[in-house]
């Protein structure tokens, strides 16, 4: 299989944050307190990463994917637990999205990607804990289970 170009796997890196930011818009409604404002503070860090690939690949005149209007969910987010659930889960996907394109980008947009793994990858942790999801960590963040 033909690894991505940094183009390509920036752009499959966008196309996850756009729905990550759809998908906290469905957690939030159903979480109260310091977790919702985890979740407000999630989707914000979401919409910045995706504004600056966007401007990113606009200026090296590259091809910014489209977002959708919306996301097909893994499963209906009904109540607090699910929403945990899925909060974990979106940063999984988003750093696995952000880890493959480590592979295909170098100096300053590698950076970025493993900034972005590392972000996600904590960020997961901490969902984890509010869920009481044991272990809280895994060991390859952004590495399929």
């Amino acid at each position: 299989m033909k690894q991505p170009t940094a183009e390509e796997a920036l752009a499959a890196a966008l196309t996850a944050e756009y729905a990550a930011i759809y998908a906290y818009g469905r957690i939030g409604v159903r979480l109260t307190g310091a977790a919702r404002d985890a979740a407000h503070q999630a989707e914000a860090a979401h919409r910045r990463r995706r504004d600056t690939v966007v401007v990113q690949l606009s200026t090296q005149g590259g091809t910014v994917p489209a977002g959708l209007a919306g996301y097909a969910l893994p499963f209906p987010v009904t109540n607090r637990a699910s929403a945990l659930r899925l909060a974990i889960e979106v940063e999984e996907r988003t750093a696995a999205h952000w880890r493959a394109a480590l592979a295909s980008t170098t100096g300053t947009d590698r950076d970025q990607a493993l900034a972005a793994l590392v972000e996600y990858a904590v960020r997961a942790t901490r969902w984890r804990k509010v869920a009481g999801v044991t272990p809280p960590t895994v060991a390859f963040p952004g590495r399929p289970t």
